[in-house]
């Protein structure tokens, strides 16, 4: 203990000598690394031999040990060697690169990338003059052509707002197509998009270029996912070259139209040969568009080739097992029977979404979808437009009288609401409050029913009349008005009923209208209610939803309405533009004039 203290480089009076204490005037960085640790090795053997440790023995003391005279230890420091037993003797490099392998174009990226040598990269002074796009992931090569080409949709999605003839297909396709040459990996994804969307004239000489054309090119069959096929209703007709000193002018119709120059078309193929095509060129198509075409007296699209009907036994369509989304455009052309529906559904064993459009309204239209919709269908979505002009009339067509003398169309929507597998319904044409209460009494469990959502598109409210003038629609007809707070209130005990219902929306369009935001509507959607309201509607979703809140219960229209000289209304609103958020049905007998003249400060 004695030796120890006489080491120590505290005095008695417990203060270091100046030798021994720390500088703290001097910064850090005024002390060099080399400095410090030969200070430390060159006291280090001093302080050694100051200290002498006696190991205590109970049996007899220890010599003194000797004085260590240890050289100065080397600053460089060499890690021992790793025992051969070690899993991993030696550490890999880890690769810092990361490729998109799951698209077409990450083989071809991948190709252009130099391989790797197993050693950590080594980090480059300055960028090599031979980077090319090659060395960009493929998301980022994703990223610039969605700028160009606009974002894709995909062809599985299940919006109900997608516009499917629009929605995978590009305006500028000549444009762009030039952008394939950039490289190989651009050439993939650029053909990927440009052939999405394919659109061909249902024709034999077109079907046949186009089999000769993909059978050239098969790796472009997997890139087409929607087919739109056009049945063409007018041909050009061949005439003989007019004579340069001929004065003739073409002959010209009372309509204004020359009929020399189109004929009925005489090469139109049959929907078995339309299938046949699609079955063997395009296996992956998953939407199919049907374009039927309207024109007076327009042909009906043939369902089998001629000449096959001397066939024993049933013809069978070609399966399309690809095909799970299906819209028929001009549909009267494409369906005026049952057995049109079932030639066609026969071919599609795996369809789950009918997308039907007519382009003109007609009675037989409307019979020809009564007997088709009670006909079990396997759909998950159904949407159908009967009628699409979104004009006002002043009472109901004749061929409308013609339906409602034999049936009762809004129940057989009814029927097609209700299908156990339908989850999103959407409807444009004629409908009234008989078609949810059919809906809710054709539910034998609706704790099982599935549907989800229902889109209704008023053209006019079928009700029982006293006089033929009480028939009209428009904002400007109470009568309509009080049909369609009907639906409205109908729908909502639906509600009630089906709770897996989450998105109704029961809208009125009319393009001519004096006020189009003033338009009455009805829309829920995540417990939100905006539209049309009154004290019965307020009572009914109460009940029906207690959850749901009105976004707004404005006892005016939201701005501000007036009367012109030429008899015609405009509205100002006061915020935006847009529909207004609450709109009291009661303020609509002051725009028909029911309680006398209408006054604009009244309504707003």
């Amino acid at each position: 203990m004695e030796r120890i203290a006489e080491a120590s480089p505290i005095d008695p009076d417990g203060n270091i000598p100046a030798s021994r204490a720390i500088d703290t005037q001097s910064s850090r960085a005024d002390k060099s690394p080399s400095a410090a640790h030969a200070d430390i090795y060159t006291c280090m053997p001093d302080r050694l031999s100051q200290l002498s440790v006696s190991p205590s023995s109970p049996i007899s003391p220890a010599p003194p040990s000797p004085q260590l005279n240890q050289p100065p230890m080397s600053q460089d420091f060499i890690p021992p060697t790793r025992p051969s037993s070690t899993p991993f003797p030696q550490p890999e490099p880890r690769s810092t690169e990361v490729r998109c392998i799951s698209c077409p174009a990450g083989q071809l990226l991948m190709e252009g990338m130099p391989e790797s040598t197993g050693q950590p990269p080594a980090a480059p002074a300055e960028p090599s003059p031979n980077m090319s796009l090659s060395y960009l992931p493929a998301e980022i090569h994703e990223c610039i052509l969605d700028h160009l080409f606009g974002f894709r949709v995909s062809a599985a999605s299940k919006s109900s707002i997608t516009r499917w003839g629009t929605a995978l297909r590009h305006p500028r396709r000549r444009e762009l197509s030039e952008l394939a040459l950039v490289s190989p990996a651009w050439r993939v994804m650029i053909q990927e998009r440009l052939y999405r969307h394919v659109k061909l004239k249902a024709s034999v000489e077109s079907l046949q270029s186009a089999l000769d054309y993909f059978a050239v090119r098969p790796h472009l069959r997997s890139y087409v996912k929607h087919l739109e096929l056009w049945f063409p209703v007018f041909h050009p007709k061949n005439r003989p070259l007019a004579l340069s000193t001929a004065n003739t002018l073409p002959a010209v119709t009372p309509d204004g139209l020359s009929t020399a120059s189109y004929v009925l078309p005489v090469d139109n193929c049959s929907l078995e040969e339309a299938f046949y095509f699609v079955a063997e060129a395009l296996p992956n198509v998953c939407v199919l568009t049907l374009e039927g075409g309207e024109r007076k007296k327009a042909p009906k699209v043939r369902n089998w080739i001629r000449g096959s009907g001397d066939q024993q036994g049933p013809r069978i369509m070609p399966q399309l097992e690809s095909v799970q989304r299906l819209i028929c455009k001009g549909q009267w052309n494409l369906i005026r029977g049952e057995e049109d529906f079932e030639a066609i559904m026969s071919a599609l064993p795996n369809l789950r979404e009918w997308h039907g459009s007519y382009s003109k309204p007609k009675s037989k239209s409307y019979l020809t979808m009564a007997d088709i919709l009670l006909k079990p269908m396997s759909l998950s979505s159904l949407d159908l437009c009967l009628e699409g002009d979104y004009r006002r009339e002043l009472t109901f067509p004749s061929y409308f009288y013609k339906v409602s003398s034999k049936l009762h169309f809004c129940s057989r929507l009814a029927a097609a609401a209700a299908s156990p597998s339908l989850q999103h319904f959407s409807y444009t044409g004629r409908v009234c409050k008989h078609f949810f209460a059919e809906l809710a009494a054709r539910q034998r469990d609706p704790r099982a029913a599935r549907l989800q959502s229902v889109d209704l598109t008023v053209k006019n409210c079928c009700r029982p009349l006293a006089s033929w003038n009480e028939s009209g629609s428009g904002i400007t007809d109470m009568n309509f008005i009080n049909a369609f707070e009907e639906l409205v209130i109908a729908g909502i005990r639906v509600l009630g009923k089906l709770p897996s219902i989450e998105y109704l929306r029961i809208r009125y369009v009319d393009l001519d209208s004096p006020c189009p935001p003033l338009n009455p509507h009805f829309t829920l959607r995540n417990g939100r209610v905006t539209g049309v309201w009154s004290d019965a509607i307020i009572a009914e979703m109460n009940a029906a939803r207690p959850q749901a809140r009105f976004a707004e219960l404005s006892d005016s229209f939201g701005g501000e309405v007036a009367c012109r000289k030429d008899g015609r209304i405009t509205f100002t609103p006061e915020f935006s533009p847009t529909a207004s958020q609450s709109l009291k049905l009661s303020n609509y007998a002051l725009l028909s004039g029911s309680n006398g003249a209408m006054s604009p400060a009244a309504v707003a």
